[in-house]
């Protein structure tokens, strides 16, 4: 009678290896995916806020800058804008500090609020002479550590940084010498002697403003080996001399606060 042989069925160490290995590699891929997905939810949903506070930011200068026979205070002084020049919209209209914050609740701790917006503003070019009309953009910003500060341009003359507590822009003087680039910038400090790199004030990735028209601009790379040079996503508009608008880092680094730029013209 013939013996039967008994037949071992598995997998070899060689197989398992290889599976072992495939899983592992499978497993890192998924892996990196969740931190490109978390940071693009994130860019999403601030967007989305950004939006909300934009178009509330909107509401309430439209809102505040009525004349009102019965606060003279919350009326736009239209006279000190200018067709050539962006101005601080806090220094034509008088609105309380809280109303700048997201939400605007002012029984809600400060601290706790991370979003914020502000406005320039510049006469609309209009064939009436009495035009109401008012180019405003918005800077809406985020604030994510309640300690930090940021730089602010006092209007006085010379002007000088200061700081203060919530992110708003800064104008920044800006030039285009002969042989640059179409889209290239050089920054220039407006006060060397104060100890302020200004050029660190824009980055790979801002929002800038121009300072005569208004016009928006994304920074698309600072150069490497000219640290005062940055490229533009389209060919600047603004003459050889000029300035543009940036939200400055927080002192002593981080992200951008700034989130988006938005722009409507008005009427008042």
């Amino acid at each position: 009678m013939r013996k039967s042989r008994s037949s071992n069925n598995g997998f070899s160490l060689t197989e398992v290896l290889l599976a072992v290995g495939t899983i592992a590699i499978g497993m890192l891929f998924i892996a990196g995916v969740f931190p490109v997905a978390i940071h693009f939810t994130t860019v999403a949903s601030e967007r989305t806020i950004a939006a909300v506070v934009a178009d509330e930011a909107f509401a309430k200068i439209r809102l505040y800058a009525i004349a009102d026979p019965c606060n003279l205070l919350d009326d736009i002084d239209l006279s000190r804008l200018r067709i050539d020049q962006l101005v601080d919209f806090n220094s034509v209209a008088n609105i309380n500090p809280f109303e700048f914050s997201y939400p605007s609740d002012p029984n809600m701790d400060v601290s706790q609020k991370q979003y914020y917006w502000s406005a320039l503003c510049r006469r609309a070019v209009d064939p009436d002479p009495n035009s109401r009309l008012v180019q405003v953009t918005v800077f809406v910003c985020r604030k994510v550590n309640p300690a930090a500060v940021f730089w602010y341009r006092t209007p006085l003359s010379p002007p000088s940084l200061t700081t203060v507590p919530n992110p708003v822009p800064v104008w920044l003087n800006v030039s285009q010498p002969v042989g640059f680039n179409p889209d290239s910038l050089l920054i220039s400090d407006a006060i060397p002697a104060d100890g302020v790199s200004e050029i660190t004030f824009i980055n790979d990735g801002y929002t800038i403003v121009d300072n005569v028209k208004g016009r928006i601009y994304r920074v698309l790379e600072r150069d490497a080996i000219m640290p005062d040079r940055i490229i533009l996503d389209r060919p600047w508009q603004g003459g050889p001399v000029g300035a543009v608008w940036a939200v400055s880092p927080p002192i002593g680094g981080g992200r951008s606060p700034c989130i988006a730029v938005y722009q409507r013209v008005i009427r008042f």
